[in-house]
C-alpha cells in the first residue's frame, strides 16, 4: 500500500466549505471567529493585552466606574444612614454620598468625613477596600506589561505589484518598521495559498514561494520583498483570472530581532488578486536629506508607477 502524501499545510487547514474573506486581516489578525467559548476561556488578561491604546483608556475606567457604582448601590440597597456623615437630604444627596464613599473607599483614600456605622455597611467597605487594591495592582500590571511588551509595527504596502525584474518578472511588496527601534535578522515566508479540487472535492492548497532574498540583517529602510517568477514558480503563465478562479491569496509572514526589548517579534498581512497591480514598479521611498541623513518616508512605501504596455500574464 502506498503511503499516504502529505500536503504542506501551514495551519490554515485544507477543508474548503465555503468562499471567506481574506485569511489575514489588514491589522494581522486571522479572520476566524470562535463560538462555544466558556466563560473560562474568555481569557480576560489576553483581552484586555490586544486593545489598542485608545480602547484600552477608555474601558478600563469604564470598567472601574461599573465596580464602584456597584458598591454604591450596595450602600443605598443596606441604608446610606448608615454611612456616618453622609448627606441624605433628597434623592440627589443620597446617591451622590453612596457613590463617593464608594469611590474614597475603592481608590483607599478615604478622607474620614464619611464612615460606615453598621456592620452591614462596614462589611461592604471591607470587602470593596480589599477588591480596590487587587483591582489596582492588576491595571498596574497591564499597563506594565502593555510598555514593556514587545510588538512589530510594521507597515505593508498597500498593493503588491506584479513588476519587471532581471529581465522577467516578479511579485513585490514592500515592508517597513513603523518604529525608530532597530530590528534585526529579518526573515520573511511567503506563501501561496488556493482553492483546487482533488479527487472530486474543493480544498486549499498551500505553496511557499521562493523569495529573492528570504532575509536581511536589519531594516533601517524599506524592504522590498520579491518572488521571481520562472518556470519553477506557481505564477507562471498565470493571469488575473487564474489567480481570481482559483481565490488565491499571497499570506506574507515576517518574523525579526527587536534589539530593544532582545526579543522576537511577528508581523503578516494577506493580498488578494484585486490587491495585486500587474505591470507597474515601486518608486523610491526614502531620499538623502540636506544634512546627509538617509529620509524614510512611509506615507510613500505604496507609491509606484505603471508601466507601458499594461501587462497581463505573468511570464519570465
Amino acid at each position: 500500500m502506498a503511503a499516504h502524501k502529505t500536503q504542506f499545510d501551514p495551519g490554515l487547514t485544507e477543508r474548503y466549505t465555503g468562499q471567506i474573506r481574506k485569511t489575514i486581516q489588514p491589522d494581522g489578525s486571522f479572520n476566524v471567529r470562535r463560538e462555544g467559548v466558556r466563560l473560562k476561556d474568555a481569557g480576560w488578561f489576553l483581552y484586555l493585552m490586544n486593545l489598542s491604546w485608545p480602547a484600552f483608556l477608555i474601558q478600563m475606567p469604564l470598567i472601574y466606574l461599573g465596580v464602584i457604582g456597584l458598591f454604591a448601590a450596595l450602600y443605598v440597597a443596606t441604608g446610606v444612614e448608615y454611612l456616618r456623615g453622609a448627606h441624605t437630604g433628597n434623592t440627589l444627596e443620597t446617591v451622590s454620598s453612596a457613590f463617593f464613599f464608594s469611590v474614597q473607599t475603592f481608590t483607599t483614600v478615604g478622607y474620614g468625613h464619611i464612615a460606615p456605622s453598621s456592620l452591614m455597611s462596614s462589611t461592604i467597605a471591607a470587602i470593596e477596600a480589599m477588591s480596590g487594591i487587587l483591582s489596582l495592582a492588576i491595571a498596574t500590571g497591564l499597563i506594565y506589561a502593555r510598555f514593556s511588551r514587545p510588538t512589530a509595527h510594521l507597515a505593508f504596502s498597500a498593493n503588491a505589484l506584479i513588476a519587471p525584474f532581471q529581465g522577467g518578472q516578479a511579485l513585490m511588496l514592500r515592508v517597513a518598521n513603523r518604529r525608530p527601534n532597530v530590528l534585526m535578522e529579518l526573515e520573511a515566508t511567503l506563501l501561496l495559498m488556493t482553492v483546487e479540487q482533488v479527487d472530486g472535492q474543493w480544498k486549499r492548497r498551500f505553496a511557499q514561494l521562493q523569495l529573492e532574498r528570504p532575509s536581511i540583517y536589519f531594516l533601517p529602510l524599506a524592504w522590498t520583498i520579491v518572488h521571481p517568477i520562472d518556470d519553477k514558480s506557481p505564477l507562471y503563465c498565470k493571469t488575473i483570472g487564474d489567480l481570481e478562479a482559483v481565490q488565491a491569496e499571497f499570506l506574507v509572514l515576517v518574523k525579526a530581532f527587536d534589539d530593544t526589548f532582545s526579543q522576537a517579534v511577528h508581523a503578516r498581512t494577506s493580498y488578494i488578486p484585486n490587491e495585486v497591480i500587474w505591470g507597474a514598479r515601486f518608486e523610491p521611498a526614502f531620499h538623502v536629506g540636506d544634512d546627509g541623513a538617509m529620509v524614510l518616508d512611509l506615507d510613500r512605501l505604496n507609491a509606484h508607477a505603471l508601466l507601458e504596455p499594461p501587462v497581463k500574464t505573468m511570464e519570465p
